[in-house]
């Protein structure tokens, strides 16, 4: 037996040299294939400061390589997966913004019109431009109701006949567009049909060119099959990565979320598939100088994400330099970026300085990154000599001047700190050669190091109310909210932001967005509607003005002929957008409350959490509705226990309601209070409650066909006095 067990054992060494040879450590590590261990930083209780030997990094080399051939052996194809004849373009995809519709660089809601060119005159000014976006019309809206991600695609303004005339413009311009597809979003509304069907349908209505796959590790084959056998083949970009190797197949793209190393990751995916184009996605940092030095070093592309969920995260001067020219090597150097020879870790003549080398017939590029944080200079590369060579330095947009001994040729320049290079070896360079020397020769001029990394939030600014007329008697239905001191404390409730700067809103009293607010401030007395607008007053409305919205799509969506259906007169209106409540009130001569008028008028001066009171008590508030589709609201005035302290009633649990609005450069959104009675279940990424008196919700605003939604109502407030609160 004991021989038989030797025998076994050689025969395991002999069939898996794979794990005999190497250290375990170069084998993936989730995306990341980490580099050889002899690059790293020193520390005192381990390695010194040395450059890899030779003979190192080929160990390393041959490693990764033996696990290459067997990855894709195991995936199915041990000779890659590049994509078909039609979808190409997804391998030169190197700059991708997730871009939010609500942007205001992208809409422009008094004009009612997509404003393509000055989204990309813009993005093409501050860092070269795109070549593909990704637009995102769902989350964090999505869940406010019933609505699915596929009728809030419908809802867009215009709907899918205008979203394909953006699309168009966008296709002018050669940048391909992206939609996301939810797969979690299974808590609203049935769409009737597969996800596959539906999003593959959707894509081809507008003539989109790819679906990203949001929170999705892999889009399964049936999402491409499905979109073949409608004649709109599409590519596939989940966000996870891959569920496995054998994805690659038919997910072309894939974003990453690294972990940064002072000697830079090789990407699993393009390691495995050349073409395979991943962006690098860290959208919270303020500084993307290690995202996009691992993307130039793995030749993949950068998720140029700033408008996260409204929250402006624009790039610093120096990221957005880096950036454009880092596109600009990638882009004009694509085809070289996908060579089988890739070569990672290809040897260099300084400690810190990292370089892959990418053969292509009778040229050579080399992709140099300095994570050392001062400039380095001097000799860089040495290479074996070749007859007839030309070198040039990519990123200075010169040509180099080598130095020749015994078959070797050594290449000396400078890379700034933090910075990148970029290499080329050609016997015979193309005439566009030169034009793009130049073009790099005048931005190198201005060193990287020139432009400032200082970030700030952008500032945000509320839109002002006009006082109504001072009414020394309550009007019709109004209670009076007393003047008092109060202490105004609130928190937004989004899932996503932390506690960065620039996330929720910024009162005018601060200095930036925060999520946090905490602020003293003395209340002049005011009238309040003591309950919600409802349908019958707001039908009372329109048949005195005849007032119709320009964008009216999804108004009063639950109406019919005109009228709300019978037995809802009492019921709290709904789908009605902010514009339309302000016009309401304005023919009241009322007008909406600031969020604090609100938030005052339902705690009172006591802090208390609910209207009612301290503890949570579920007879105060309707019935929670987690059903796929949205039961109506309840009357007004169903539980008077709950009102607050001056009487107002429904403030909490049956619809959210419109307060303020908020705008900065990019974004508008409005304040809601008060939560609603409807809750979709099945995942963590739907619309937030906010039932406590000490939290709101922050709604992105696009237009109002979008805006209006079965679960936000209005009540309005009227003044006492010339005197505004602030």
């Amino acid at each position: 037996m004991w021989k038989q067990c030797l025998w076994l054992g050689l025969l395991l060494l002999l069939v898996h040299p794979l794990h005999a040879q190497a250290p375990p450590t170069y084998f993936p590590q989730g995306e990341q294939i980490p580099g050889p261990a002899c690059d790293a930083i020193p520390q005192y209780n381990g390695p010194t400061a040395r450059r890899c030997s030779p003979e190192e990094l080929q160990s390393w080399l041959d490693f990764v390589t033996r696990w290459r051939t067997q990855g894709r052996i195991r995936a199915g194809d041990d000779h890659g997966f590049a994509p078909p004849a039609g979808l190409e373009w997804s391998e030169n995809n190197f700059v991708q913004p997730q871009v939010m519709v609500h942007d205001r660089y992208l809409y422009d809601v008094d004009r009612g019109a997509y404003t393509v060119d000055r989204f990309l005159e813009d993005v093409d000014r501050r860092y070269g431009g795109v070549d593909s976006v990704l637009l995102w019309h769902t989350y964090p809206n999505l869940g406010i109701d019933d609505r699915n991600q596929y009728e809030m695609f419908r809802d867009l303004p215009g709907g899918p006949t205008a979203v394909k005339e953006m699309v168009e413009d966008f296709h002018r311009h050669h940048v391909r567009v992206f939609f996301p597809v939810m797969l979690w979003d299974q808590g609203t509304r049935d769409e009737g049909r597969p996800d596959w069907e539906a999003i593959a349908a959707e894509m081809k209505e507008v003539d989109a060119d790819g679906i990203n796959g949001d929170t999705t590790t892999g889009l399964p084959r049936i999402f491409a099959e499905t979109a073949e056998s409608l004649h709109h083949p599409i590519v596939f970009e989940p966000e996870l990565g891959l569920g496995s190797d054998e994805m690659l197949a038919y997910n072309y793209s894939s974003w990453g979320y690294w972990h940064d190393q002072f000697a830079p990751s090789v990407s699993r995916y393009k390691w495995l598939e050349p073409t395979h184009m991943v962006h690098l996605c860290a959208r919270w940092s303020h500084d993307h100088t290690d995202d996009l030095q691992e993307a130039f070093f793995n030749g993949i592309g950068f998720e140029s994400w700033e408008n996260v969920w409204g929250i402006w995260n624009q790039f610093t001067p120096r990221d957005a330099e880096a950036l454009r020219r880092v596109a600009m090597v990638e882009r004009r150097f694509a085809t070289m970026l996908t060579s089988a020879q890739w070569e990672p870790y290809t040897p260099t003549l300084e400690y810190g300085v990292f370089a892959s080398k990418w053969p292509a017939g009778r040229q050579t590029l080399w992709t140099l990154i300095n994570r050392n944080s001062f400039n380095v200079d001097g000799e860089q590369l040495a290479i074996p000599a070749e007859t007839g060579m030309r070198y040039f330095d990519l990123w200075n947009g010169q040509e180099l001047h080598p130095q020749s001994f015994k078959g070797q040729t050594t290449l000396s320049f400078e890379i700034e700190s933090r910075g990148f290079d970029a290499i080329l070896a050609t016997a015979s360079p193309d005439e566009g050669l030169q034009e793009f020397l130049k073009s790099m020769s005048r931005l190198s001029d201005r060193p990287l190091a020139s432009y400032s990394s200082l970030w700030q939030p952008l500032k945000m600014h509320i839109v002002e109310m006009p006082a109504t007329k001072s009414y020394a008697q309550a009007p019709d239905g109004m209670v009076l909210i007393p003047a008092g001191d109060f202490r105004f404390q609130v928190n937004g409730v989004e899932i996503e932001g932390m506690d960065e700067d620039g996330v929720d809103f910024q009162y005018p009293w601060e200095d930036s967005p925060r999520r946090y607010h905490d602020h003293l401030m003395h209340m002049h007395a005011y009238w309040m509607d003591k309950s919600l607008v409802t349908n019958a007053e707001f039908k009372r409305f329109l048949d005195a003005t005849h007032y119709r919205p320009k964008d009216d799509h999804n108004f009063l969506r639950d109406w019919k002929d005109g009228s709300y259906p019978e037995g809802w007169g009492n019921k709290p209106v709904t789908w009605v957008s902010i514009e339309d409540a302000r016009a309401y009130a304005t023919w009241a001569g009322k007008r909406l409350p600031h969020e604090w008028e609100w938030q005052y008028a339902a705690q009172g001066s006591d802090g208390r959490t609910y209207p009612w009171g301290d503890n949570w008590d579920q007879a105060q508030v309707p019935v929670v509705d987690h059903g796929r589709t949205m039961m109506p609201a309840k009357d007004v005035e169903m539980h008077p226990g709950a009102a607050s302290p001056f009487g107002v009633e429904d403030l909490v649990g049956n619809v959210w309601q419109w307060t303020d609005e908020y705008v900065d450069d990019h974004t508008r959104a409005a304040v809601l209070r008060g939560g609603s009675h409807y809750q979709p279940v099945g995942a963590i990424w739907y619309f937030p409650q906010a039932y406590k008196l000490s939290e709101h919700g922050k709604y992105l605003l696009m237009a109002p066909s979008l805006d209006r939604s079965g679960a936000i109502g209005f009540r309005c407030v009227a003044d006492i006095s010339s005197f505004r609160n602030n």
